[in-house]
């Protein structure tokens, strides 16, 4: 699976916001400009992101977006719903009825789509959070954190 530019912006736009304290904004400029994706682009992502209760948002000077739960609790599934990314489709959708390889590949390509449906809603965004400052650490990069 691959993701799209969309997908690939909003979880590092997600990662951003696990560095931020419970509660406290993060304006789209300060995100936009340590994860480099354009602000107006970021700003549709985020939107979606509110839409979808993932994160919360405050109008005015000290405004910005946040997390709206505990990283732990928000899977990478979630978050690639949320902005509309989906598994590709089944490499064939209809199996040909007089071709018994047919259908034994066609279901395994479907075992396989729900498996990996479900790995993705089992990745909490803290773990991919630990994992990206893990990588960072093993690399002797500091805590500017910037996927």
């Amino acid at each position: 699976m691959k993701l799209t530019t969309r997908g690939h912006y909003g979880v590092k736009a997600m990662l951003d916001l696990c560095c931020q304290p419970p509660g406290v904004a993060a304006s789209v400029q300060s995100i936009s400009q340590r994860q480099n994706i354009p602000a107006p682009y970021l700003e549709k992502l985020l939107i979606q992101l509110r839409r979808a209760d993932l994160v919360r948002s405050r109008r005015g000077i000290q405004g910005g977006y946040w997390l709206a739960r505990s990283p732990r609790t928000i899977s990478l599934g979630q978050i690639l719903r949320a902005l509309g990314e989906s598994i590709p489709p089944l490499p064939r959708q209809t199996p040909n009825a007089d071709c018994p390889e047919d259908w034994v590949a066609f279901s395994l390509w479907r075992r396989l789509s729900a498996k990996l449906q479900s790995a993705l809603d089992e990745i909490a965004l803290e773990d991919l959070y630990f994992d990206a400052r893990s990588w960072q650490a093993a690399r002797g990069q500091d805590s500017n954190f910037t996927i």
